[in-house]
């Protein structure tokens, strides 16, 4: 996996699900390697309906689609994957209920990037590598050196490495240029006209194919 992983925030967004939804398919319509729809606020019917449409979306695209969180609402709406965090559901358990779902798991240090290892989840993301406003309370910076560091450890072991934080066009270039692949929210703005070419670009910038 190469190139941007594009993550479509419902509360970054204002959290009107039209807008997301409009948002979301413009985003796919870039062919980014992978799409994610992160919605913290949402009720689950809500997420589901939204969930759904964006994922068929994604599959016409062939773009990997993978939901925040809830490995049940990734298995009804057809996800390809569910990414989940410290503090969620662990690879093994969403293993058990969900087995075909790719798994993809937050990490912040070397520690949570071994114990991530060990599990062989489809991909690790790593982060913040910069300083990042699109969470209330971030982990603190790893930066570029860490970030080469586990992107050697993750490909030896066969494993994808997500570099997420601060990343934007300016700095995506540093990120592709380590093999990793560059998660994106803030830098894709919040004008569904607009995101596409965004998105375009920062794949390109990102290594991601053409």
């Amino acid at each position: 996996m190469r190139g941007l992983y594009a993550i479509v925030d419902a509360d970054a967004l204002g959290g009107e699900s039209e807008l997301v939804l409009a948002f979301a398919y413009a985003v796919a319509r870039a062919r980014p390697a992978a799409m994610q729809l992160r919605a913290k606020s949402w009720c689950a019917r809500v997420t589901l309906e939204v969930a759904r449409a964006a994922a068929q979306c994604a599959r016409d695209q062939d773009v990997l689609f993978f939901l925040n969180d809830r490995a049940d609402l990734a298995l009804l709406c057809g996800a390809d994957g569910v990414h989940v965090g410290q503090e969620d559901l662990s690879v093994e358990q969403v293993r058990r209920i969900a087995p075909r779902l790719r798994i993809g798991v937050s990490t912040h240090d070397d520690a949570q990037l071994t114990a991530a290892l060990e599990q062989r989840p489809d991909y690790a993301a790593y982060g913040p590598v910069f300083p990042t406003t699109s969470k209330q309370a971030p982990d603190p910076v790893v930066g570029l050196e860490a970030l080469d560091r586990v992107s050697l450890r993750a490909r030896a072991a066969g494993i994808p490495v997500v570099a997420i934080g601060g990343i934007d066009l300016e700095r995506a270039g540093s990120i592709g240029a380590l093999g990793a692949c560059g998660a994106v929210i803030g830098a894709l703005g919040t004008d569904p006209e607009g995101v596409g070419a965004r998105a375009r670009a920062l794949h390109l910038a990102l290594g991601g194919s053409g």
